[in-house]
């Protein structure tokens, strides 16, 4: 009889291990990178307005449970500006939890502007894409996300940073374009690309709250159907002014 509960019990153990399939698979379902410039054109009370839209994001009480849901996400955040003044200012962090999400949020609130130089995003891409590789986090998709006020006047060439980018691997890279038409056709041209990537933009800093709450929903989520009915549940307004152009 022993024998017999011992072979079911190994059995019982096989069976689990495949249905769950490959032990540590992904760590996560995203990992996502946000690149925020922090050139002289964005002067102390933009910076603080940038800042301040990404800790509401996160700090949103019911973040956690509406975006992120049952699927742990990793993101990190970066300030960025002329050639060799890039600094990741929050480190990779797994929001698995309201907590650990908090926590995230905090971290954003206490960072303090670290440049304030050229605009260099061709640089800041190549950046973060170290950063994504070497974070000993696995994933099921990588994002960039690059939001700033200006075209590239330093550093590595943009568009050939974004294609080495998405040949070394990485899924998408999305932008937030703060300023005119030209600025979001800069953006589209040079910095979207991969499959499902989009550019928003924030016709000013005092956008920059609604789209960027919009455009770290969507990626997460993923498709903009589901992501417009949350966002009507959630109540967010102020999105007219607010443009996108997809891939």
């Amino acid at each position: 009889m022993k024998k017999i509960f011992v072979f079911f019990a190994a059995a019982l153990l096989i069976v689990g291990s495949i249905a769950a399939g490959p032990a540590n698979a992904s760590d996560v379902r995203l990992e996502l990178s946000l690149v925020v410039d922090v050139s002289g054109s964005v002067d102390a009370n933009e910076f603080n307005l940038q800042k301040g839209g990404y800790y509401n994001v996160f700090n949103s009480p019911n973040f956690y449970s509406n975006v992120i849901g049952s699927g742990a996400i990793a993101v990190n955040l970066i300030y960025w500006s002329s050639a060799n003044q890039q600094s990741i200012v929050v480190p990779w962090t797994i929001l698995d939890s309201q907590t650990s999400v908090t926590n995230f949020a905090t971290a954003i609130d206490a960072t303090d502007r670290t440049f304030s130089g050229l605009t260099a995003p061709g640089s800041a891409i190549n950046y973060a894409v170290n950063s994504l590789f070497n974070n000993n986090i696995t994933s099921d998709r990588q994002v960039i996300d690059v939001s700033g006020d200006g075209e590239q006047n330093d550093g590595d060439n943009t568009a050939g940073a974004r294609d080495a980018a998405l040949l070394a691997g990485i899924d998408a890279l999305n932008g937030l374009a703060i300023g005119n038409n030209a600025l979001l056709a800069w953006y589209d041209n040079n910095i979207r690309g991969g499959a499902g990537s989009f550019v928003y933009q924030a016709n000013d800093f005092a956008d920059f709250g609604d789209a960027v709450r919009l455009k770290i929903t969507r990626e997460i989520i993923g498709t903009p159907e589901p992501l417009t009915l949350l966002l009507l549940g959630l109540g967010l307004t102020g999105l007219a002014g607010l443009r996108r152009r997809d891939k």
